[in-house]
This record gives C-alpha cells, sequence and structure tokens, in this order.
C-alpha cells in the first residue's frame, strides 16, 4: 500500500463549522494511525465569495484543536503551492486536455441565455432544468457551433466557460468507505461548468488535479459533496488517472438537535451554543460569533466531543484523549446517518476534562479571571480553591462565579437562608464557635470539623441549625463546598473575622 495521504481542503468564504473542524479531525485520525500525511489547502478557487480573514482564522482555529499539518501554506512542502489561487496556471492544460479529446466544450452562453433555456424547458414541463444532453444542442457551445465561428469567439476575447461534456445514459460506479457502492447514471447529472471566464477552475476541477498532483490516496469529506463524486470520478477517468483515483469515503451530517436538519449558525444562536471552534467576527458588518474556544471549553473536550459526532469505538469508553482517538479511530465505526448535536453532551464532556486537570493548570487558567477582576493571590492558594470547586463547575468562570467568597467577604447574605436559619440564639452560638476556633493552633479541617460537633453537643442542637448560619457567616450563600475545607483554604484569621462582620451585618 502507497502512504496514506490525506488533506483537508476548506474554502476561505467564511468561519469554520464544527462540521468542518470534524472533517479535519477525521483526517487527521486516520492518517496519522496509519502513518501517513495531512494536508491543509486552501481553496479559494471562487473569488467572488472569498472573506478577508477566513484563512487565518482556519489556521488558528485547527491549532487551537491540536489538528497538526504536515504540508500547508505554513509548513510548506514538496507539493505546494497549496492555496488553489496561486496555483491558477497549473489548472488551464488540463481542462484543455479534457476539450482535446472530447469530454469538456467551450460555452458561450451568457447569463440570459441560461436563463432563457431554464425557462423553455419549465414551460416544457421540466420541472429541474439543466444544460446536458439534451439542452446542449439548442445553446452556443463548441458542440453547436462550426469550428470556424468557435475559433473566431475566442479571438474576440469573448467571455466563455468549459464545461464536462456527460454522456448519455452511463451508470459511474463509486465504491464508498463508509456507505458502500454508490450508482449514477449519467441522465441524472448534467454538464457542470469546470473551468471559470475568470480563467480559474471550478471546485471540481481544481480538486481533482490537486489530489491526483499531491498524491492524495483517500478523500475524506462530508456528505454534501456527495452528489459530486460521479462527476470526480469521470474526471478522473477522462484525464487517464483512474489507476490513481483516491478512495473516497463521505461523512454523516452534524444535525440540528431536534434532528432534522443541518446543524447551523442560526440552531446555534436559536439554542444558546457556539458552531465556530473559536470567535469569529465578521469583517462585512462586525458581527461576533461565538466560539468555543472563548465560551471555556478546553480544546480536548471540543475534540473529543467532535469524534463522536458520527464515530463509535463500539465500546461503552467516552473519554479518549487525542493519541487514544488515533489509536481506536476507524472509517468502519463511522456511522451513515447524520449524528444529532446534544449540546447538554458537550457541557458534559468539558466538566469531565476540567475535573482531571491538575489543580495547579486550573489556578493558572482562573488567576487571568482573578488578575481581570484586580485580585491577587497567590497560585498554591487558588490552586486549593479549584481543588474544592471543580467538582461543582463545567467551565473555569464557574469556578469564580461560584467561589467569590474564597477571594472577599460576603457583602450581603442570602435572604432565604437568614429567614429560614438564622434563628434568634445563633450568635450567641457562633460567639461559642468562634473562641473554639480562635483556639486552634493548626487550623485544618478535621480540627475545625471536631469544634464545631461540640458546639453542637454542648448547645443539645443538629447540624441542621448551625451549619448553614455558619456557612452564611463565611459565603454568604447556601450552598457550596466542604465548609470545614473553606475555612481551612481562608484561615484562621478570616474566618473568625467573617463570623464577626457577620455578627454585627445580621440583625
Amino acid at each position: 500500500m502507497s502512504q496514506v495521504r490525506v488533506r483537508f481542503a476548506p474554502s476561505p468564504t467564511g468561519p469554520l463549522h464544527i462540521g468542518g473542524v470534524r472533517t479535519a479531525l477525521y483526517n487527521f485520525l486516520f492518517a496519522k494511525q496509519n502513518d501517513g500525511k495531512i494536508i491543509l489547502r486552501i481553496e479559494d478557487t471562487d473569488q467572488s465569495r472569498f472573506v478577508q480573514g477566513t484563512e487565518n482564522y482556519i489556521v488558528e482555529s485547527l491549532k487551537w484543536c491540536g489538528i497538526n499539518f504536515d504540508e500547508s501554506v505554513n509548513e510548506g512542502g514538496g507539493f505546494g503551492p497549496y492555496r488553489q489561487s496561486e496555483r491558477k496556471e497549473i489548472y488551464l492544460k488540463y481542462a484543455q486536455s479534457l476539450i482535446d479529446s472530447g469530454h469538456a466544450y467551450y460555452a458561450f452562453d451568457t447569463t440570459e441565455d441560461l436563463e432563457h433555456m431554464r425557462e423553455r424547458m419549465k414551460k416544457a414541463g421540466v420541472p429541474s432544468p439543466q444544460y446536458n444532453s439534451i439542452t446542449r444542442s439548442n445553446m452556443k457551445n463548441s458542440t453547436s457551433l462550426s469550428k470556424d465561428e468557435v475559433q473566431s469567439r475566442i479571438d474576440n476575447n469573448e467571455k466563455y466557460v468549459v464545461r464536462i461534456k456527460m454522456p448519455r445514459n452511463e451508470e459511474v460506479r463509486i465504491h464508498d468507505l463508509i456507505r458502500g457502492w454508490v450508482v449514477v447514471n449519467t441522465n441524472n447529472m448534467d454538464d457542470k461548468v469546470i473551468y471559470k471566464s475568470d480563467g480559474m477552475p471550478t471546485y471540481h476541477l481544481a480538486n481533482v488535479v490537486d489530489d491526483y498532483l499531491m498524491k492524495i490516496s483517500h478523500v475524506i469529506r462530508g456528505e454534501e459533496w456527495l452528489p459530486s463524486a460521479p462527476l470526480h470520478v469521470l474526471l478522473y477517468k477522462y484525464l487517464g488517472w483512474e489507476e490513481k483515483m483516491p478512495e473516497f469515503a463521505h461523512l454523516p451530517l452534524i444535525l440540528k438537535p431536534e434532528g432534522n436538519g443541518k446543524l447551523s449558525k442560526r440552531d446555534g444562536d436559536r439554542l444558546g451554543f457556539p458552531v465556530f471552534p473559536i470567535e469569529w467576527e465578521n469583517p462585512e458588518n462586525d458581527e461576533i460569533s461565538s466560539g468555543y474556544r472563548e465560551s471555556g471549553y478546553t480544546p480536548e473536550a471540543f475534540i473529543n466531543m467532535l469524534a463522536f459526532l458520527g464515530w463509535n469505538p463500539g465500546t461503552s469508553k467516552e473519554i479518549f484523549s487525542m493519541d487514544e482517538l488515533i489509536n481506536e479511530f476507524s472509517l468502519k465505526m463511522v456511522g451513515k446517518s447524520g449524528a444529532k448535536f446534544d449540546f447538554d453532551k458537550t457541557r458534559w464532556y468539558n466538566q469531565q476534562y476540567l475535573r482531571a486537570k491538575k489543580n495547579d493548570m486550573l489556578a493558572e487558567e482562573l488567576q487571568v479571571i482573578l488578575k481581570a477582576q484586580n485580585i491577587n493571590v497567590e497560585n498554591s492558594f487558588v490552586a486549593k480553591v479549584c481543588n474544592e470547586l471543580k467538582e461543582r463547575a463545567t467551565f473555569v468562570s464557574d469556578m469564580w462565579e461560584e467561589g467569590k467568597y474564597f477571594f472577599a467577604s460576603p457583602k450581603e447574605y442570602d435572604k432565604k437562608t437568614l429567614r429560614k436559619k438564622w434563628k434568634d440564639n445563633i450568635p450567641e452560638i457562633l460567639l461559642d464557635l468562634k473562641e473554639r476556633l480562635g483556639r486552634i493552633d493548626d487550623f485544618k479541617s478535621e480540627k475545625i470539623e471536631q469544634d464545631f460537633k461540640e458546639v453542637l453537643l454542648k448547645n443539645n442542637i443538629g447540624m441542621g441549625q448551625l451549619l448553614p448560619a455558619f456557612r452564611l457567616a463565611l459565603t454568604g450563600i447556601a450552598m457550596g463546598p466542604s465548609l470545614f475545607n473553606i475555612a481551612e483554604i481562608i484561615g484562621k484569621e478570616e474566618t473568625i473575622q467573617r463570623i464577626d462582620k457577620a455578627l454585627i451585618n445580621i440583625k
């Protein structure tokens, strides 16, 4: 078997949707599992749809995801250039070769000509008019015009496109690694434009030529390209490259959470989740679309979630590192039907990765938020806070929102807890507790809890009568991690000060 070479070939026409990231991921996993190469190729043949900044956005997004390329615009390689607009001179000779062999032709039709053809066909009862073997004879092209007229039009610099000449009533067979055999009759295909009047190829010709020249062994791409696959197979055949044709695998769609239709940005806006890997600012209207990175997701959780949108390892295991995904991934385990996007599951993945992360690493991330709040504390202190809060958090930002009391004494107290738990005898019992805590030399949670329970015994009350009031004094809220751990972390002096403050402020 020749070396596995795959490519991810996005168009710089807008931000990278998570469906595109999944395609890049599956290509990456397949290549690395097979000791192969993965290439990033920018397919910018459609200059009319080019959006400034998109290419950099794509590169940054994939870098954040941990998807690294062996060859690309940035890395270089022996098969460049890797930007199709820089390969413009390459494609013309292949378009000409198809014309010379009779498999393509010049078409001089104007926009008005094409519109009139569609109107005629619709009036004749054809619901989906096509430029094909039936209609081409009535259009302005080199199959209907004389050689002299064709040459005259070319000499006069008349605009033209090159269309593939689709044969009548032939079966095109494609073996898809995910879907098995796909058979399409050419009567259902039209004479697609393969070379445009601006001197650029269309996607169809450019991607076939580039895949051949770059020695791509497997084309792993989204299901939306499956209808184009028969045309690409014919191009390989007509260019004499059948034996070098890559194997195809068309990935299932990522569906809306409801399951009806492809996931879109509109769904994310409607339901409150990102559909892009990192934040995107539209240069045309300055509109900002949220990204997983800026929303607090780890790249590991994002990638793990994406891997399961279409693929299943066949076991109950759900948490995979990138290395484990490389070892376990198989196109045979990729499903044919669409995969419903589950945002709650995405959050769950982030929780698992956050909990598994070392406290000092979480502390460094939380420090970014703290410094923005002008809070300066030692990393060792923040690491202890993270240890207490990470089991209750989905994002690092949650640890700030839920644990502000670690960094400052409460300014107000939960009214519902006050009303229910702050009884008339509480101030006297808290004073007793404060005196006991003040006598502790080694201020650890075990000793704090021991003294707390002795206060309960002395006053003949239950845990539920004093603990909520003690928590209120230290944190201002009704719930949280172990109160004795909180006291140990903030320290004896701060604990006693907060009890005093509560006794003064709570009437």
